[in-house]
């Protein structure tokens, strides 16, 4: 959680405008609050270590929504290994821990056009 909040900071700091929902959320109330709130990307910080079956859920959800056009950030407990099979099911970004702010908000602020 502290990192999801340090990291929404850090986008609050660079002008993006940020909906953080809290802990333990399930995809199901993330892609609502996606559709719901008309956003540009969603970002999950996953450090159980489950990113892989919660990523498939989150974009086989998203494309029955009609939401797999956002971009799907995902950051936390994240082997280098996954971060191809991630990429491959349709998250855009990935950021394991360590990741610098400056990255992530510079990934965001380069892919979306709004």
């Amino acid at each position: 959680d502290r990192g999801a909040k340090v990291v929404a900071h850090a986008m609050r700091e660079a002008g993006m405008e940020v909906i953080y929902t809290g802990l333990h959320q399930t995809v199901a109330s993330i892609v609502n609050q996606a559709m719901q709130e008309d956003v540009d990307v969603v970002g999950l910080s996953i450090m159980s270590g489950a990113h892989m079956p919660i990523c498939r859920k989150l974009m086989d959800l998203a494309a029955k929504e009609g939401v797999d056009d956002k971009l799907m950030l995902v950051g936390g407990v994240i082997p280098n290994r996954d971060i191809p099979l991630l990429k491959e099911i349709g998250i855009s970004g990935v950021f394991p821990g360590g990741a610098h702010f400056d990255e992530i908000v510079g990934f965001i602020k380069e892919n979306v056009h709004s």
